[in-house]
């Protein structure tokens, strides 16, 4: 558990460290593979070796055209270094390309980001690939944290916004990735409403604030995307292992119908899947908050082709947040008692290796917004050196 865990991180540390399309492939393969491995762990679990297949195949989908957008960059920059395919982009503005087998003609840098995009919907669980991520919950809750808080779907988050010399200059793929981004954060949000796993509540969570980060990117507000996807990984992670600090309590229940009252039992989990949970649904002085309004008010300000539509999607989805975090949070710890008998009688607080990281997460969840917004967000050019660039025209930060 704990190798195929370093090897995850392994994985990650290339795709951020990459400075060519061949090293960014090298890793996004890896942390594919080592998702498969950990999200079908406990393989004699149908459920699980069943959703452990299903993430690795939806990402070879998305893989398939993430693969032909780097041939499409190789045959037309001839290189897969990013600093030269960055500094050459402008000379390929007005290159056309033609599309087989429809015989249209389109510009071929449109093609290129719309191709790595795919590979990005895949990763980040975008609509329509994003049917592999609720069924990922089948894996131990750490992983849940880490696959889906902080590291792999964040990956075609972080590549989009590293791409950004090549996406301002694609408009109708920035448009395309704010749609896809803004439609996913309402949609995605509203199924979890309807969802009683605990686990799984959260895991729609994540597709919908992954929504807002995309169509942060494709509202050329690179810089908000990341700070969100930064501010989020903590508050995400504090859900997601206070959830299994509920789960180890009450005897692998993972129903929130057959919970309530925990409250009294749990204070200090109480605590955490508050303090989260507020910073989920974007409060003030939250972390959540801090990037979350940035990417709402940059989608608003944004001049990409369908920013208006994006932006009324964002406002309801962050409406929707607050539905289903405060539903989940009040049949979980609020209310009367609706444990099975045998989780009654198992019913005990989590031991201290438990409740630790959660004081931990606490803090960043709280702070992190207030810490990062001026060096991310405004000013500070060095903070990412320089490796996102955004074109005076698209700059709605400015």
């Amino acid at each position: 558990f704990f190798c195929y865990m370093s090897l995850f991180t392994f994985g990650m540390l290339m795709l951020v460290t990459a400075n060519n399309f061949m090293q960014l492939f090298f890793g996004w393969e890896a942390v594919g593979v080592v998702s498969y491995l950990l999200i079908g762990f406990w393989f004699k679990k149908d459920s699980a070796a069943a959703g452990g297949l299903k993430a690795f195949l939806v990402n070879r989908v998305g893989d398939f055209g993430f693969l032909l957008g780097i041939a499409a960059l190789l045959d037309t920059f001839k290189t897969v270094d990013y600093a030269t395919v960055f500094a050459n982009a402008q000379n390929f503005t007005n290159t056309m390309t033609t599309i087989w087998p429809f015989s249209t003609s389109m510009h071929v840098l449109t093609v290129i980001c719309v191709l790595l995009f795919v590979g990005a919907m895949g990763k980040s669980a975008q609509i329509p690939l994003h049917v592999w991520l609720p069924e990922s919950m089948e894996g131990p809750t750490p992983i849940s944290a880490l696959i889906h808080a902080a590291t792999m779907v964040t990956a075609g988050v972080y590549m989009v916004a590293r791409m950004s010399p090549l996406y301002d200059l694609a408009i109708p793929a920035l448009s395309l990735v704010m749609i896809i981004g803004a439609v996913g954060a309402l949609l995605l949000g509203m199924l979890a409403l309807v969802e009683f796993d605990i686990k799984r509540i959260i895991a729609f969570s994540t597709m919908s604030q992954l929504g807002y980060m995309m169509a942060a990117n494709g509202a050329g507000a690179y810089s908000a995307g990341i700070f969100h996807l930064g501010t989020h990984a903590f508050f995400k992670a504090l859900l997601f292992l206070s959830a299994g600090a509920v789960i180890i309590a009450t005897h692998h229940e993972h129903d929130i119908r057959k919970m309530g009252g925990l409250k009294k039992y749990l204070p200090v989990t109480y605590f955490a899947t508050l303090v989260g949970s507020l910073a989920l649904v974007a409060l003030p002085p939250f972390a959540g908050f801090y990037s979350k309004d940035a990417i709402i008010e940059a989608v608003e300000m944004s001049r990409v082709p369908g920013a208006e539509f994006a932006y009324w999607c964002l406002l309801l989805g962050a409406f929707v947040t607050a539905l289903y975090t405060f539903r989940s949070l009040f049949l979980v710890f609020h209310g009367e008692e609706r444990l099975t008998e045998d989780a009654k009688a198992h019913l005990h607080r989590p031991p201290k290796v438990v409740t630790i990281p959660l004081l931990i997460l606490v803090i960043p969840s709280i702070f992190a917004g207030a810490w990062w917004i001026s060096s991310i967000l405004f000013g500070n050019p060095n903070t990412l050196h320089d490796a996102i660039t955004v074109q005076p025209s698209l700059d709605v930060l400015a």
